[in-house]
């Protein structure tokens, strides 16, 4: 990835331009290109759009700057010179915020499979697998959706570290939900990294470990081998942490912050940190997660943020880069992450409702006397499409979060209509779509 161009001084040119007499065409160019509400240009961008009439690009990226300086304000993080990053909201901004209260915290445009018990926990399983799995690929992972399914839904143990930075994601996941509660400090993100790293790093013993200046900590480019970032110093890492934890605990502002920028500047805060020698990005968004959950926006355990990011993650560690670049403007990545958000959420409306329409097809086909509950009519639309699949008590225990002998129940009345077949591998045994499982099913008596 090419780093972004440096922006010009915006000071120096506003000045050449007041020597010019300039300055009055500068501000009402910069002020038509601020009222796009459908982007927010970096330097980098902007340049090759070129000036507005007789305004050059610089000029207009002079006037963009002062006028964003100017409503910026100030959060505890500094850079290694001592200057803090800055952030305002934008117009789009706003509508997000206001999409993100309606569609995740309250009730009116939730899905209603998300609320209603006998489903939810359903997606909620799926989720953890989606997001366990997006976020370890973007940082490098290699392993199908397919291979992670069948390894969490089983409990299968990881095959190389791959899986296992897949099943540390999945398992940290789940214990965000129980310490929602909890204040951040410095020894719980430790501990948050440790159960994320655990297994997959070079040397052990850094897992839950604060990075030292021995380590040489730094993010190179793979492909030109350019180095993009160098954190801050080591030896500030404690102090900067306690800093982050009381920014994340709601005690370093004053005023109100909207718990989704709150929640989204502690990503950046601990990315930007950079305080472990690696798995620093699965980290910051275990704890963009905490964060939401904390502040009440119960729908984020359902939906996947690192499912959106790795579609395009060059457009997602680029929204650092300009930030870092362009005097720590945070909303090149505030703006990026509310994107993020909103088609996350869209994609979390879309995956529901395409799975209860298949459910609601499935049984049209059968009548209330056939006796399927919820989770036994997932189970045997997944069959219809997947005859070589195969499920065990512990796989339907884990996709539905329920009782053993609740599972067990299940799939043994799946095999007592003739859909499921059994068989036995050492101790336990395992089920598999019946080779005329969709025969069978429209053969069923009751129906």
């Amino acid at each position: 990835m090419k780093f972004p161009r440096i922006p010009p001084e915006w000071p120096r040119i506003i000045s050449e331009a007041a020597k010019k007499g300039r300055v009055l065409a500068l501000l009402e160019a910069s002020r038509e290109e601020a009222g796009r509400a459908d982007r927010y240009l970096h330097w980098d961008e902007l340049r090759h759009k070129g000036g507005s009439g007789e305004v050059t690009a610089e000029e207009l990226w002079a006037g963009l700057k002062m006028g964003r300086v100017g409503k910026a304000q100030p959060i505890s993080l500094l850079n290694e010179e001592g200057v803090p990053f800055t952030f305002f909201l934008t117009q789009e901004m706003f509508q997000s915020l206001h999409e993100i209260d309606l569609s995740s915290g309250g009730a009116v445009s939730v899905p209603v499979e998300a609320r209603t018990r006998d489903t939810r926990d359903r997606y909620y399983v799926s989720s953890l697998i989606e997001e366990a799995l997006s976020s370890s690929q973007l940082e490098g992972a290699v392993v199908t959706r397919s291979e992670a399914k069948e390894m969490l839904r089983s409990k299968r143990k990881p095959r190389n570290s791959h899986e296992r930075m897949v099943v540390n994601n999945f398992l940290t996941m789940q214990m965000l939900e129980g310490i929602r509660d909890r204040d951040l400090t410095p020894e719980l993100i430790m501990e948050i990294h440790r159960r994320i790293s655990e297994g997959t790093l070079e040397k052990p013993e850094d897992e839950g470990r604060l990075r030292t200046q021995d380590d040489g900590v730094r993010l190179v480019d793979e492909e030109t081998g350019e180095v993009m970032y160098t954190p801050p110093p080591a030896e500030q890492l404690p102090d900067r942490l306690e800093k982050l934890c009381a920014f994340a605990n709601d005690h370093e502002m004053t005023g109100y912050l909207h718990p989704a920028i709150r929640s989204i500047l502690l990503h950046f805060w601990l990315a930007y940190e950079h305080p472990f020698v690696d798995g620093n990005g699965r980290t910051a968004r275990a704890l963009f997660y905490w964060s939401m959950l904390r502040h009440g926006f119960w729908l984020f355990e359902f939906v996947s943020i690192s499912h959106v990011l790795v579609k395009a993650p060059k457009k997602y560690y680029r929204s650092f880069l300009h930030t870092e670049t362009d005097g720590n403007d945070l909303n090149y990545f505030l703006i990026h992450q509310m994107r993020t958000l909103l088609a996350a959420m869209e994609g979390l409306h879309s995956y529901i409702a395409r799975k209860k329409g298949k459910v609601d097809e499935l049984r049209k086909l059968l009548s209330p006397g056939c006796g399927l509950n919820h989770r036994q009519l997932a189970l045997v639309r997944h069959a219809l499409s997947n005859g070589s699949a195969v499920y065990t008590v512990e796989s339907h225990r884990t996709s539905h979060r329920i009782a053993v002998q609740t599972a067990r129940t299940d799939l043994e009345g799946l095999r007592s209509k003739g859909l499921l077949v059994r068989s036995k591998l050492g101790n336990a045994f395992r089920y598999r779509p019946d080779s005329e499982i969709g025969k069978k099913l429209k053969e069923l008596p009751e129906c």
